[in-house]
């Protein structure tokens, strides 16, 4: 969805009234209320503007590889296609393209994996707006956003890495999807249907991470992976 927004003027030096050309940005995200927000927000900057707002990840690869932008606002948890996924598939049709990912996750689930796909930035949806604004500002100047709290999570993570792998670094992007959504209690049907892919396929990712993780049992993979969420790793 395209949105027609005037653009911003100012004064010059000579008191003569000059265009100016405000960072253009597309917000991609399921809710509409959600891309409202970001947008009402953003649009009490003078150096930003929204032109185009998308739903899902058909819309937003349409409307990103026809329109001009400066910038994408991209939420992690899509149907369909997930958010890390489109963040790939947008750096394969616009790698010029800086893309910043929110989302309602802890950053320190899912950040790692969003720098990895090709995102300049991560923010929390729950984290005041100042935040988004620094970040946004930030990547417009070619620079890569990591909050001051994921800066030391990364310096501890190095830190103590040692020689061992953590079990969530030999997963895929959408195994660990799927492990997250196990532990909030979904069934392989409700998995299914909220990423638009087969029982069949979910249950094939399933045996995968019961093989990884070196679990026998569909239940004891539920639990491990309900304990999971809940500790919040």
């Amino acid at each position: 969805m395209i949105n027609e927004q005037p653009g911003n003027e100012t004064a010059g030096a000579n008191g003569a009234i000059e265009p100016q050309a405000p960072a253009r940005i597309v917000i991609v995200d399921d809710h509409t209320i959600v891309r409202h927000g970001i947008a009402e927000l953003l649009h009490r900057e003078p150096d930003l503007r929204v032109v185009a707002e998308a739903g899902d990840a058909e819309e937003a690869i349409n409307v990103i590889s026809n329109t001009e932008l400066d910038l994408a606002i991209v939420d992690i948890s899509m149907p369909g296609m997930s958010g890390i996924d489109l963040v790939k598939r947008l750096v394969e049709i616009r790698p010029e393209l800086p893309i910043i990912m929110m989302s309602m996750h802890d950053e320190s689930l899912y950040s790692d994996r969003a720098y990895r796909a090709g995102a300049k930035g991560y923010v929390m949806k729950q984290e005041a707006s100042d935040r988004l604004l620094l970040a946004i500002r930030k990547v417009l100047k070619g620079g890569v956003y990591v909050s001051d709290r994921m800066q030391t999570i990364m310096l501890q993570r190095y830190l103590n890495a040692g020689d061992s792998v953590s079990f969530i670094d030999n997963l895929t992007d959408r195994e660990f999807e799927i492990l997250r959504l196990i532990g909030q209690g979904l069934s392989v049907q409700d998995i299914a249907e909220k990423l638009g892919r087969s029982a069949k396929t979910i249950e094939a990712h399933r045996a995968n991470l019961r093989e990884k993780l070196g679990i026998r049992k569909a239940a004891e993979l539920t639990r491990f992976a309900t304990q999971w969420v809940e500790r919040g790793n």
